[in-house]
């Protein structure tokens, strides 16, 4: 089963190195477009040591090279590398992958994230077909398509999801779709021109628990993505959802529970945990790092809520294994129905 992820530049394999490598990048491409304008008078929080438990070898096989020079060559954007993805050896190893679309610039400032901020560029008109070439080209069975936030444009970039869908299965009929959307926030009718599209699995990520979101995702609104998940099952019931949080924000164990409760209130299919890791000084410090036994507890629980399909370690991503996760939610599916 093969996946694909977005990223944009070549870095290491631990988040540190790949936002140093930005930093280096972002100054080479000229003083005046550093990569997190926002938090650059901020307070330095020192990046803690990771535990044994999250410690990842360094990408080095041959099929890892091989992906990477791909994605160099189409010219593709990914998160594996933007967002500084730990698992981006094992996934790019596996030619696994996740195309991030409408730019390298997202127009929010999360403090946990490290794709660049600013004022994007014009859209690409012509990327929805390369895309569509690059999953045809490799051969690819399902596909994860996310974005940065486009708060300036009237859709919120959704006009652009609907025509990556068509155009990949205009050409790649039989490959299933994972998007991972932003939450379209003031963007009346954005979130049924992207359903209308029927991706496979709607995803969007709540990514904390709601004492967090005022510093740690001060643009978005808690219920309004939960909201956005409960609005996709009324317009297509049989349609995929999933959403994803990262603990050791600080948020506490009730908290987490509560927000699965939220989720399952949506009618949301599918919950990933994973651990959170700080890219730089100068994003949101770890506050904890969460035991490989308390996500099992987590796992656990989150079953026992009736969620047909959960993914909770330290390493889960929201697009980790999506092509063989995806076939797990339709046998559990299948299974809940009595097929």
């Amino acid at each position: 089963m093969v996946t694909i992820v977005d990223t944009l530049n070549n870095r290491s394999a631990t988040p540190e190195k790949d936002a140093a490598a930005s930093v280096q990048v972002g100054a080479a491409a000229g003083a005046e477009r550093p990569r997190h304008p926002e938090k650059a008078h901020r307070p330095d929080n020192p990046v803690q040591r990771k535990p044994k438990w999250i410690r990842v070898k360094a990408p080095t096989s041959p099929v890892y090279r091989e992906t990477h020079e791909l994605v160099r060559n189409k010219k593709l954007v990914t998160v594996c590398e933007e967002a500084g993805c730990p698992n981006i050896g094992e996934c790019w190893s596996k030619k696994h992958a996740s195309f991030m679309i409408l730019g390298d610039t997202c127009t929010r400032a999360c403090a946990f994230c490290n794709v660049r901020t600013g004022m994007p560029g014009a859209v690409d008109e012509s990327e929805p077909q390369h895309i569509a070439e690059a999953v045809q080209s490799m051969g690819l069975e399902h596909v994860v398509i996310t974005s940065v936030d486009r708060d300036d444009l009237d859709d919120g970039g959704a006009t652009h999801f609907a025509n990556v869908i068509n155009a990949i299965r205009t050409v790649s009929p039989k490959t299933t779709v994972e998007v991972l959307t932003p939450d379209f926030l003031r963007k009346d009718g954005a979130l049924e021109i992207v359903v209308d599209a029927k991706p496979d699995v709607f995803n969007h990520n709540l990514e904390t628990v709601p004492s967090n979101y005022l510093k740690v995702r001060p643009g978005a609104r808690y219920f309004h993505s939960i909201r956005l998940l409960q609005r996709v099952k009324e317009l297509d019931p049989n349609m995929f959802t999933k959403s994803g949080i990262m603990v050791g924000l600080g948020e506490e164990r009730n908290e987490v529970l509560q927000l699965m409760d939220d989720l399952r209130s949506a009618d949301v299919d599918f919950l990933t945990v994973g651990q959170y890791l700080q890219p730089t000084k100068k994003h949101h410090p770890v506050m904890k790092f969460v035991t490989p036994e308390e996500f099992k507890a987590y796992e656990r629980i989150a079953y026992s809520k009736g969620f047909l399909k959960v993914s909770a370690s330290p390493l889960t991503r929201s697009s980790h294994h999506a092509g063989s996760d995806f076939e797990d939610l339709k046998k559990a599916r299948a299974a809940k129905l009595g097929h």
